[in-house]
């Protein structure tokens, strides 16, 4: 599976989660890590941000979470909680 499809997965999966996210509940961080572990991916520890999903070939994709789509670092793939329309959308890094 190339980048581009794996971050199209991960779209799918925060805009159909397997439980819809509640900022009362849960923090943004644990509810995508449960969300892509749901869907199968391999989400490890990462030093430097939120999480990491591991692929098959041993490579990580790191991301960070964020309840603004302010000022966000572009070496990092995010996913952004929009709380006007309760939705969650992902920002791929831009290499």
């Amino acid at each position: 599976m190339t980048k581009m499809q794996i971050y199209q997965v991960i779209e799918e999966v925060i805009k159909k989660p397997p439980v819809p996210h509640d900022p009362a509940k849960q923090s943004l961080k644990a509810w995508a890590m449960y969300c892509l572990r749901d869907r199968g991916f391999k989400v490890v520890y990462a030093q430097n941000s939120d999480f990491a999903i591991e692929t098959r070939g041993g490579e990580k994709i790191y991301f960070k979470v964020s309840n603004t789509s302010d000022n966000l670092d572009n070496q990092f793939g995010w996913i952004v909680w929009d709380s006007t329309t309760k939705t969650a959308s992902l920002i791929p890094p831009q290499a």
